[in-house]
């Protein structure tokens, strides 16, 4: 039996498309991604998270010499909300990625596998939908409604 997946996406061709609020959350993902620590890929991505309380979080990749030590931006930032915050609810993540020397065809820079899986973990546990955006510094933009839709064979607690 043949069965299929779709995943729902919006596409945006900048960020003037986008609400004041997504608009906030991209301009403090590009701030976060500049003060990344990425000397030897030098791909720098910033993350912002919106809690459900109003206030936004921010975070960068951090890499180290001895790889694979370093940590992605998205799981930086939401590990440190988590830790700080474990009963709010996350909203929105936006993320902004590429290569330090960025040129017009970078295209939005997906979540890593790990990260699709550390953030479904989250989206899991407090039950409820994560917007998710991701983009280049060209401002081309994709909204995901759920975590789930990146990650349509994810892995939770219901297999342990």
């Amino acid at each position: 039996m043949k069965k299929e997946t779709q995943i729902s996406y919006e596409y945006f061709k900048n960020n003037s498309e986008l609400t004041d609020v997504e608009k906030e959350l991209f301009e403090r993902a590009k701030q976060a991604r500049e003060k990344a620590y990425a000397p030897y890929s030098n791909f720098f991505v910033g993350c912002a998270v919106l809690l459900e309380n109003g206030e936004i979080y921010t975070g960068n990749n951090q890499e180290n010499a001895a790889y694979p030590s370093g940590l992605c931006a998205e799981r930086t930032t939401l590990f440190w909300v988590a830790a700080n915050f474990p009963d709010v609810k996350v909203k929105k993540i936006f993320v902004v990625g590429g290569p330090k020397e960025l040129h017009e065809k970078n295209p939005p820079i997906p979540p890593c596998g790990a990260c699709r899986q550390s953030l479904m973990e989250y989206e899991t546990k407090q039950n409820e939908n994560i917007n998710l955006y991701f983009s280049s510094m060209n401002e081309e933009v994709v909204k995901v409604h759920a975590i789930k839709d990146l990650l349509p064979f994810y892995f939770d607690a219901t297999f342990l």
